[in-house]
């Protein structure tokens, strides 16, 4: 890395631009339609509920990247982990090392906390990405799909015993 690069954790005044990360991230992968996050949902659930936590990467005062990410278990290795959510580098700031420095800080954060490994997703068209990953000894997890429910299935799912008329019906 040429320029200096600096990390700073995320402070409630950087709720706007923690949003602006996420958002040229979903653009990014083609999914911007996809953001419901609002400034409020992020200050509540970052900073009063501390469910996630996020620090930017910094060359010369300038956000050029950010990581988004919180603690999952492993119940096999008795555990935490560290789940990263997003990680994204600005396109123009691609190309010096600033995605590996953010991914040797959050394994310098993973052992300081005695966590027991580092994951995170990516789309399988993200190429680049994939490289990036394998040349850092990263592993794809083979024979695992990733299952999720949201929305109104979440909802359903939530709320068993509802019928559609908002009625409660008991099933023994």
């Amino acid at each position: 890395m040429k320029n200096k690069l600096v990390f700073r954790y995320a402070e409630r005044k950087d709720v706007p631009l923690i949003l602006w990360f996420i958002k040229e991230l979903a653009d990014y992968e083609k999914m911007l339609d996809e953001v419901a996050a609002t400034e409020e949902l992020l200050e509540e659930w970052i900073f009063d509920k501390n469910k996630a936590e996020v620090f930017f990467a910094m060359e010369d005062e300038k956000a050029v990247g950010f990581v988004l990410f919180f603690h999952n278990f492993s119940t096999f290795l008795g555990r935490p982990g560290i789940y990263i959510e997003d990680l994204f580098i600005l396109p123009e700031y691609r190309g010096k090392g600033y995605g590996k420095a953010i991914l040797n800080k959050l394994a310098q954060i993973a052992v300081e906390r005695g966590c027991g490994r580092l994951e995170w997703r990516c789309l399988d068209w993200n190429k680049p990405s994939i490289n990036f990953y394998l040349s850092l000894g990263a592993e794809p997890l083979e024979d695992w799909t990733v299952y999720r429910i949201a929305g109104n299935k979440l909802y359903e799912l939530a709320n068993p015993d509802r019928t559609g008329d908002g009625s409660v019906s008991c099933n023994g």
